[in-house]
């Protein structure tokens, strides 16, 4: 008789620095191929694991969830320590909940937040987290106002690494915002769903428009091209935080 298998999801961060990536692949290190090492270790046998999403190279996380299935049994909190006992310091796991076994970390998500951070002074300690630009200041009141142009659902070809194979490229923004800091200024931006590159793809147009480059107008017409040459180039990825990601009813399994 088949034993029965429960679904688990885990929450975790990561320093995406060391990876190429989240996503396992040939002859590189991912998290996702790091921590099934470590899961099978533990369980003694083979154990995938489906994340909420890909990150590209050198994207760090803030807060990531993935899900596995497995017959065996054990205790959450333990199965944590395991883990972030054999993890290095660039994989740090929160928390492991049993859910129903339909919820799909991927599939399931309503919202995923992003957070970019761009430094204006220089600081040891948050510039290998950050953009780094010295001299001229980006206007963040016109990056606000070319921001709204992207609320709403729409194509965002525009923004998507060429040769990507989705199905689609309508994504619906709810949310898109720089704000100030003490430091420099960050850009948080919310939709239920990103392409690949997108966000840095938008991050690295908006910039262009803060520092004239690129005017209002013309990035309305960027928007409306579904032209990736058209737009701006991609902001360096380690300013870039997959930093939210909500799912329905979640904490009724906490």
């Amino acid at each position: 008789m088949k034993t029965e298998q429960n679904r688990w999801f885990i929450e975790l961060s990561y320093n995406g620095a060391a990876f190429s990536g989240w996503q396992r692949q040939l002859n590189a290190s991912s998290v996702q191929q790091t921590i099934e090492e470590a899961i099978s270790i533990i369980f003694q046998k083979p154990t995938e694991i489906l994340g909420c999403g890909r990150t590209d190279s050198g994207v760090h996380a803030k807060s990531y969830f993935a899900h596995f299935d497995t017959e065996m049994s054990f205790e959450p909190v333990d199965l944590v320590f395991k883990l972030n006992s054999i993890l290095n310091n660039d994989i740090g796991i929160s928390r492991i909940c049993s859910v129903d076994n339909e919820l799909h970390a991927r599939f399931d998500a309503t919202l995923r937040t992003y957070k970019y951070f761009v430094l204006f002074e220089k600081n040891p300690f948050e510039i290998p987290f950050s953009h780094y630009i010295y001299g001229t200041k980006p206007d963040i009141e016109k990056m606000n106002l070319a921001a709204q142009l992207l609320l709403g659902e729409h194509d965002f070809s525009c923004f998507e690494k060429i040769g990507s194979d989705n199905s689609t490229s309508i994504c619906k923004i709810s949310h898109a915002k720089w704000t100030k800091n003490e430091s420099g200024t960050v850009f948080e931006i919310s939709a239920n769903r990103f392409l690949r590159n997108m966000v840095r793809a938008i991050t690295g147009t908006l910039l262009e428009v803060g520092l004239d480059d690129i005017s209002i107008e013309k990035f309305k017409t960027i928007l409306k091209s579904k032209d990736r040459s058209q737009a701006g180039p991609s902001a360096p990825a380690k300013g870039l935080f997959l930093w939210e990601i909500t799912y329905p009813n979640l904490k009724s399994y906490e």
